[in-house]
C-alpha cells in the first residue's frame, strides 16, 4: 500500500479546519457572555431596525432623527418594566424564601398522610423498606427546600444588585443608541479596517446566521413572550379573583422559563402545580391553572404555525443530547444555550453533514 501525501494533507487540513471553526465558536460565545451588554443591544437593534426603516420611509426623516423616536419609546419600556419586574421579583422571592420551610413542612405531612393511608399489609412490606421509604422521603423534601433556598437567595442576590445591574443596563441602552443611529459609520469602518474579501465573506455568514438562527429565535422568543404574558395576566385574573395565587411574577417567569426549552413546555410546571394543589385540598385553583394551561397551549399552537415559518430540522433527541450536554458543562443556563450551539453547528457545517462528515473529511476530491 502507497502512501498518497497529498490526499493525506488535505485530510489532515480538514480535520484541522475543522477543529479550528470549534475552537472558534467556542470563543465566541465566550466573548459573547463576556460582553453581554454590547450583544443584547446588538439583538434590540436588530428587532427594531425594520420600524426605523419604516417611519424613515413613511414620514421621510433621517436614520438618526427615526432611530432617536423609536430609542425614547424602547428606553422607556425597558426601565418601566426593569422597575417593575425587580421590585415584584424581589418582595415575591423574599417573601416565599422566609415562608419556604412551611410549604415544605406541609408537603413532608402530606406525603407522610398518604403514606398512612396506604395499606402496606397487602403488599408484605418489611419494616426496613418503610423505614427506607420515610427516609428517602424526608431527604428528598430537605434537599428540595435546600436547592429551592438556593435558587431563591440567588433570585434576590442578582436583583438586588443595583450598581451592577445599572451598569450593564446602562452599557446596553448607550451601546443600543450608538448601534441604532451609527450603523452606517460602523460598517463602514468595518469595510475600511477588513479585508474586502473578509467583510464579503463575514457578511455573507453573517447574513445566512441572521437568517437561520436569528429567525428561530425570533420566532421562539415571540412565543415565550406570549406564554409569559398569558400566564402572568391570567395568574393575576386569579390573584384579584380572591384565589391563592401568591407569587404570580415569580411563576410567570419560572413558566416562561421552562417554556423556553425545547421539548418541555408550560405543561412541566403547570400541570405538577395544579397536582398539588388539588392535594392540598384547593381544588378551585387546581382547576384554574389547567384551565389556564389549556389557554395557552391552545394559544400557542395556533399561532406557532405562522411563526415559526423555518424548521431547524433537528430530530428531537439532538436536542436532547444537546440540552444535557449544555446543562452538565454551565448548569440550567446551558439546557438553553446547548440546543443554540447546536443550530449554529448545523448552519456553520451544513455541507459536511448533508454530504456526511467522515465521508467529506476523507474524500479524495
Amino acid at each position: 500500500m502507497t502512501f498518497d501525501k497529498n490526499y493525506w494533507t488535505k485530510v489532515s487540513k480538514r480535520i484541522i479546519y475543522l477543529i479550528l471553526a470549534i475552537i472558534a465558536i467556542y470563543l465566541s460565545f465566550r466573548l459573547a457572555v463576556f460582553y453581554m451588554p454590547f450583544l443584547i443591544a446588538f439583538v434590540i437593534s436588530l428587532i427594531i431596525e425594520p420600524t426605523i426603516k419604516k417611519i424613515m420611509k413613511k414620514f421621510k426623516l433621517s436614520r438618526r432623527t427615526s432611530s432617536i423616536i423609536i430609542f425614547i419609546i424602547v428606553f422607556t419600556i425597558i426601565i418601566g418594566t426593569l422597575v417593575w419586574g425587580i421590585t415584584t421579583l424581589v418582595a415575591e422571592a423574599t417573601n416565599l424564601l422566609q415562608g419556604i420551610n412551611d410549604y415544605f413542612d406541609k408537603a413532608y405531612i402530606k406525603i407522610q398522610e398518604i403514606i398512612g393511608r396506604l395499606d402496606f399489609q397487602k403488599i408484605s412490606l418489611s419494616d426496613e423498606i418503610m423505614s427506607i421509604i420515610g427516609d428517602t422521603t424526608n431527604t428528598f423534601i430537605n434537599t428540595s427546600s435546600a436547592w429551592a433556598k438556593k435558587v431563591l437567595t440567588n433570585i434576590v442576590n442578582i436583583v438586588t444588585s443595583i450598581p451592577q445591574i445599572a451598569i450593564y443596563v446602562v452599557i446596553t441602552i448607550l451601546s443600543l443608541y450608538f448601534i441604532c443611529t451609527d450603523k452606517i459609520y460602523m460598517l463602514d469602518q468595518l469595510e475600511h479596517h477588513l479585508p474586502e474579501s473578509w467583510v464579503k465573506n463575514i457578511g455573507k455568514h453573517l447574513r445566512e446566521l441572521i437568517h437561520t438562527l436569528g429567525g428561530y429565535l425570533k420566532a421562539q422568543a415571540i412565543l415565550i413572550l406570549v406564554s409569559f404574558i398569558i400566564s402572568i395576566i391570567g395568574l393575576y385574573i386569579l390573584k384579584f379573583c380572591k384565589l391563592n395565587v401568591q407569587y404570580p411574577l415569580l411563576m410567570a417567569v419560572f413558566i416562561g422559563f421552562v417554556d423556553a426549552l425545547p421539548i418541555l413546555g408550560s405543561g412541566t410546571v403547570m400541570i405538577p402545580w395544579a397536582v398539588c394543589l388539588a392535594i392540598n385540598g384547593d381544588l378551585k385553583l387546581s382547576i384554574s391553572i389547567i384551565v389556564l394551561w389549556i389557554i395557552m397551549s391552545v394559544i400557542r399552537q395556533i399561532i406557532e404555525p405562522k411563526i415559526v415559518s423555518n424548521k431547524i430540522g433537528i430530530h428531537p433527541i439532538f436536542t436532547l443530547i444537546a440540552m444535557y450536554t449544555g446543562f452538565r458543562f454551565i448548569g440550567v443556563i446551558g439546557m438553553l444555550i446547548g440546543p443554540i450551539v447546536l443550530i449554529i453547528l448545523k448552519n456553520i457545517f451544513s455541507t459536511l453533514l448533508d454530504k456526511g462528515v467522515v465521508k467529506t473529511i476523507l474524500d479524495t476530491k
